[in-house]
């Protein structure tokens, strides 16, 4: 019996995917391993390798095709003893990209491995209001928000194609003429969100209104810890510099071990308190966020914590991160220092019991024990704490360790 190929899960909160492109094409011999297509999920652009070997009979969702759900069946391999007839008796059809996924499955295969149902072919329509366009055309009009009704097509039959996308300009929505107050409502632009976008909207909304947030903020002093730094710097190459975000993710590290109270989640009905700590750094990229993990933290050196977060940061920007290297984690950081913030609390990442917001470091007027004034590099620090799992005391205790290990760097070194 035919291979049934389907739409993965890739991350824990995936529940559709875009079908990106297709590394094989109809006829072409697989082996265990290969590549077989590229899926977009909420959090990265990832390849999915073939787990059995055959031949590629039938792809049935058209590289290009937007929010086709989990496990739909997008395509089938024919075994090694097999030949075309066993496809027959299967009345799937090829979906067309941007076409939804129903629920229903084709004659021949199984319920709960649904394929999408029939529709048209590129370049066909079904009817005189279908607008003739390439899959690849409709993803780029989706993402830049433009309207193929719109458009002139300069394909084959008036079809659109890349180039006419490409060349249209992204619209601007202008609000309808008003009087009074709502005159004060200026033009805008509106986009449909990404699957990345909605997950985020999705997640935090559910962190801010089931967890009980509360907040400590310290203010600690960099002086020393940039001396030392700029001392460990001036023996190593540009590339493998150590920054302030390094020392930043050891001493939290640190901090985890010493007060272990703190690298705990709520379960509902326990507490889970974790051996080791990985700590989750949130990395912006285009369209929102990522947050790959510095797994023992508390057991790596500053240089391997420094190559390890050029490197991760660099493919969570490109989209190429592995979905082991962003699920998990059981503390997270957030730093807008470098944007020049000087404070701001974050919003927790489920299920992990709390989260530490850094701010820029800033020269300001220090108050010594005699009365005298002198000035001092300090950087805000504000951990937000889910209250179900970390009392007031545990996280004050975290915040005094790492307050300590940052103003005494070379704790940071052994």
């Amino acid at each position: 019996m035919p291979i049934q190929v389907l739409m993965p899960a890739l991350s824990p909160t995936m529940t559709e995917g875009n079908l990106v492109k297709w590394h094989k094409k109809e006829g072409d011999q697989v082996a265990s391993g290969d590549i077989l297509a590229e899926i977009e999920t909420d959090k990265a652009t990832m390849e999915v390798e073939a787990v059995d070997g055959g031949t590629l009979a039938r792809i049935l969702v058209a590289e290009g095709s937007q929010d086709v759900k989990v496990n739909t069946l997008i395509a089938l391999l024919l075994e090694e003893d097999e030949d075309a007839s066993a496809l027959d008796g299967l009345s799937a059809t090829p979906v067309a990209a941007s076409a939804p996924a129903p629920s229903a499955a084709p004659q021949g295969v199984p319920p709960a491995q649904g394929a999408p149902a029939q529709s048209a072919p590129s370049g066909q329509t079904s009817s005189s209001s279908r607008i003739l366009a390439s899959p690849l055309a409709k993803r780029i009009a989706s993402q830049k928000g433009l309207d193929l009704a719109s458009m002139t097509g300069s394909g084959p039959h008036g079809r659109i194609i890349k180039v006419d996308v490409e060349s249209a300009q992204t619209p601007v929505t202008k609000a309808a003429p008003v009087t009074g107050a709502d005159a004060l409502f200026p033009a805008y632009e509106e986009q449909t969100l990404t699957n990345m976008r909605k997950v985020i909207a999705k997640r935090l909304t559910e962190a801010k209104q089931t967890i009980p947030h509360f907040y400590l903020t310290v203010d600690v002093a960099l002086d020393k810890l940039l001396a030392l730094r700029a001392d460990v710097n001036e023996t190593l190459e540009k590339d493998n510099r150590i920054s302030v975000n390094d020392f930043v993710i050891k001493a939290m590290g640190r901090a985890l071990m010493l007060v272990p109270e703190a690298n705990a989640s709520f379960m509902g009905e326990s507490i889970r308190f974790y051996k080791r700590a990985d700590i989750s750094v949130a990395v912006a990229i285009e369209g929102g966020l990522v947050t790959p993990i510095i797994r023992g933290a508390n057991e790596k050196s500053l240089a391997d914590i420094s190559l390890e977060m050029k490197d991760l940061a660099a493919r969570a920007r490109a989209g190429k991160l592995r979905p082991e290297e962003f699920q998990g984690g059981t503390f997270s950081l957030s730093n807008l220092g470098m944007f020049g913030v000087k404070e701001f609390g974050a919003v927790i990442n489920p299920p992990q019991g709390g989260i530490l917001a850094v701010g820029a470091g800033e020269k300001r007027p220090v108050v010594a024990s005699n009365g005298e004034i002198s000035a001092a590099t300090l950087m805000s620090c504000t951990l937000s704490v889910d209250h179900r799992a970390l009392d007031g005391a545990v996280g004050a205790a975290f915040l005094d360790v790492f307050k300590k290990t940052i103003e005494s760097p070379l704790l940071t070194l052994l």
